[in-house]
């Protein structure tokens, strides 16, 4: 198995290409960068340890969320469910 260093992840959309661009970024050279940023932690704990389906939909929706609030013509793209998804 091929053994990978950690990763940061960095989401970008272009307007112009009307495209997401997913990057693997060293985490030390993402950290000056981010330092004093908005921080929005997603505690595991709170979602009983479990990375499922509704976890990562959850999170893609918020993803696209603040790419939206800086650049909302995304949101014309945009058809998710805003809460969680009842699967009962």
């Amino acid at each position: 198995m091929v053994s990978h260093p950690p990763y940061s992840v960095v989401l970008t959309y272009s307007e112009e290409n009307q495209a997401l661009t997913v990057q693997s970024v060293d985490p030390a050279e993402v950290a000056p960068l981010v330092a004093g940023k908005i921080k929005m932690p997603i505690l595991l704990d709170e979602h009983d340890f479990k990375i499922d389906d509704e976890f990562a939909r959850r999170l893609g929706v918020a993803m696209l969320n603040v790419i939206a609030l800086g650049q909302p013509d995304i949101r014309q793209y945009m058809s998710v469910t805003q809460d969680p998804v009842d699967r009962s």
